[in-house]
């Protein structure tokens, strides 16, 4: 009922009701170098909403050019919804629009963006946790653009035939960005809604979760667990079980009786801990977070004005209204004196919201928020739904810098909206231990990364249901090369920890753990390339050539950055499909598998249930030792993996800094570009150049060149220092 009156009270503002003529924008303008904004020629007397998503491009620079395309069309439906058309080519490719179980592609696809508590969702789920009114199109010649719908309100994005939208609530601005490459596209994407700010190192470790451990022994327990077994691991995550009857804030005195003490002997063996926050208030007049939030007029109202009340996992709860900046603030407070007792981050979850007596387990459409100038203003739920999510990981975010300026916050939040990765990391919800939901993974991962949301992973071994050995062990060599690394389990399945399921699932897992860890010099480099210019962190194949038909639609393979080439099995089978990229691809195991037979000089001995990794030819990739966790010395030694091109070059990119904080963005940094050249029958390597005010610390350098016939030439020296190798003669590489 409520959205009805929604539409009708919009079909009124919006211009023609039912019409069914497609209108162009003859008044579109260009907001950036390679961006254009349309608007309903309906609408061309009404101001713009304010937009949640956009720090730029409000602006407009001048007319848009006359040979700009796409151009989007315009209409209104029976209902009064607003329909937005851009028509592409057959040969044309579609991905993005968020969170999304199913194919990479999404060509043929339909996505509903209304943030959706989804437990156990498949392909046929309508929407899910998040929502991102975005898509990028790629042209057969590699070439690409971009459509930015920018409403909070529901929208449905149907990709059949071309790229129609329908949304409610007022006409809204439409974003196209055009441009020579995918690549260039997310970049323009990321100037208009921010890039996703350089977490601190602990951040990408392996972390360890389940639906619940239910004591601070426990928790203990578990960290040494991974300690005693060689296993990295760097944080223990606590779900809603800690808290005293669910209420957010507090701690069970019988389970958790000294939670600061707990942290504490978590730093004794380098753990961190994490804990959950959800959204709903109990109604209890003992509880502070309830009667000051009652006090402060930071709750949810009804249509009637009184407070709204819902049922979650506390009982029945109010809702503070995180679209007003003193509620945010408030909620702010709460976090900063909350995380004092030792929580490293914080996880926001249940945030859609979700309201297990809600309608469509929710909040009314017809509730009121009281939301910030800068936001909308004053306006109902059916408008704020879809940011409810993004606004309390901020509002989370900026508690957390408030308490500890000097660090880098870091939260997690299941649901968030475009633009929200400037708060948040997220995960994929509550997936369950199936191999349907291991195919979907990585072409989720994918997508998040072409939907602006770089800084993303899943419940590795799924959530729901009982995982076998040989899916946990694939699922952790899958998701230890996300950009986001945590298992997780609800506490109705067997144990999911790493070693719960036999000793070649825990051996395989070690090696995925170890790989992980190998390769934080060269992830950490790339999420500080995320931050810079917005590209992802992990990326689809067709980024090596987006002009190639074969690469457009590989649901098991994908790219970290643009060096590393990643080919997993998704299937029980266990075959590997993904094709490879044109060009020189060389594989190469960074942690060779002690169980099985290799030649000497190898490192291309891969555990069965890993992904194998190639390097791209003309790159060179920086890792670390293996370590137990972030805190331990980094890179001493450094190695560089060389992988020659045709023409004998390669070069590649190493980003250091303190690990945590800001000084970093002082010049408190070291970007180290190194380059290897052969000549001759030898290969040099060396530095090309570098920037910050970082000093370059006295170390060992370790230099792996791979070579054809999966043949590795070693050789050391001091990092700095231009170091030569010897080179095999034709024969033996190639034997």
């Amino acid at each position: 009922m409520a959205r009805s009156q929604s539409r009708t009270s919009t079909s009124r503002r919006g211009g023609k009701r039912g019409s069914s003529a497609w209108q162009t924008d003859d008044k579109a303008v260009r907001v950036g170098e390679i961006t254009c904004r349309f608007r309903s020629p309906d609408a061309a007397d009404q101001s713009f909403l304010a937009s949640a998503c956009l720090i730029e491009g409000r602006d407009p620079l001048g007319p848009m050019p006359s040979d700009f395309r796409p151009i989007p069309r315009f209409s209104v439906d029976k209902e009064g919804r607003n329909l937005i058309r851009v028509d592409t080519d057959p040969t044309v490719s579609l991905y993005g629009t968020g969170e999304v179980a199913g194919p990479m592609l999404r060509n043929c696809q339909t996505t509903t963006l209304w943030n959706t508590d989804s437990f156990g969702y498949d392909i046929h789920t309508p929407a899910l946790y998040q929502s991102h009114p975005w898509v990028l199109a790629v042209r057969s010649d590699g070439s690409a653009f971009g459509v930015l719908i920018d409403s909070t309100y529901r929208m449905e994005i149907d990709l059949t035939a071309g790229i129609h939208a329908k949304c409610d609530g007022p006409p809204p601005p439409v974003y196209i960005v055009n441009a020579e490459s995918p690549q260039r596209v997310l970049e323009k994407l990321a100037k208009l809604v921010g890039t996703t700010p350089l977490p601190p190192l602990w951040a990408l470790g392996f972390h360890q979760c389940r639906y619940s451990y239910e004591t601070q022994d426990t928790v203990l327990e578990i960290a040494k667990g991974f300690r005693d077994r060689d296993m990295p691991c760097d944080v223990i995550w606590c779900d809603i079980d800690y808290m005293d009857g669910y209420r957010v804030f507090t701690f069970n005195s019988e389970t958790f009786p000294n939670p600061t003490r707990m942290a504490r002997d978590m730093a004794d063996i380098d753990m961190r801990v994490i804990y959950i926050l959800d959204p709903g208030i109990k109604i209890d007049d003992a509880y502070p977070a309830y009667t000051e939030g009652l006090a402060g007029d930071h709750f949810v109202r009804k249509a009637d004005g009184d407070v709204f009340h819902g049922e979650v996992w506390p009982g029945t709860t109010a809702f503070p209204d995180f679209l007003r900046a003193d509620t945010r603030a408030w909620w702010g407070e709460l976090c900063a004196e909350f995380v004092h007792n030792g929580a490293a981050g914080l996880w926001t979850d249940m945030n859609e919201p979700a309201v297990f007596d809600g309608p469509d387990h929710t909040l009314p459409l017809d509730c009121q928020h009281q939301a910030d100038d800068e936001l909308g203003g004053p306006g109902t739920h059916d408008r704020y739904h879809n940011i409810y999510g993004m606004q309390m990981a901020r509002a989370t975010y900026e508690g957390l810098k408030t308490a500890r300026p000097e660090e880098r916050p870091f939260v997690l939040s299941r649901s968030n909206f475009l633009g929200g990765n400037r708060f948040a990391a997220l995960w994929t919800g509550d997936s369950a231990s199936t191999w349907d939901h291991l195919s979907w993974t990585v072409p989720m991962m994918v997508n998040l990364g072409l939907s602006g949301q770089p800084f993303a992973g899943c419940d590795i071994g799924g959530f729901s249901e009982n995982a076998t050995p040989e899916l946990f062990a694939r699922w952790m060599g899958i998701g230890c090369l996300l950009p986001f690394a945590r298992a997780h389990s609800d506490k109705n399945t067997n144990p999911h920890e790493p070693w719960s399921f036999g000793d070649e699932c825990e051996h395989a897992s070690r090696l995925a753990l170890h790989r992980r860890y190998r390769l934080l010099p060269y992830l950490y480099t790339l999420f500080h390339e995320a931050e810079q210019c917005g590209l992802p962190v992990m990326r689809p194949l067709f980024f090596a050539d987006p002009a190639d038909p074969q690469l457009r639609d590989v649901d098991d393979g994908f790219m970290l950055g643009r060096d590393l080439l990643v080919r997993c099995s998704i299937t029980e089978d266990n075959v590997k499909t993904a094709p490879m990229p044109a060009g020189v691809w060389r594989k190469f195991e960074p942690c060779p598998d002690p169980h099985l037979e290799r030649k000497p000089d190898s490192t291309s001995t891969t555990n069965p249930h890993l992904p194998d990794l190639y390097i791209r030819g003309g790159a060179i990739i920086p890792l670390g030792p293996v370590s137990q966790h972030t805190g331990e010395k980094r890179l001493d030694p450094l190695t560089l993996v060389v992988c020659l091109d045709d023409n004998g070059y390669a070069e590649g990119t190493l980003y250091e800094d303190a690990g945590d904080g800001f000084e970093h963005l002082e010049g408190d940094y070291l970007r180290t570009t190194y380059i290897a050249r052969r000549e001759n029958n030898r290969v040099v390597v060396g530095i090309s150049g570098a920037e910050g005010e970082r000093k370059r610390p006295l170390r060992a350098a370790e230099i792996l060149v791979v070579l054809p016939g999966d043949v590795v030439v070693r050789g050391t020296g001091l990092g700095g220092d231009t170091i030569p190798l010897l080179l095999p003669d034709d024969d033996e590489a190639e034997s």
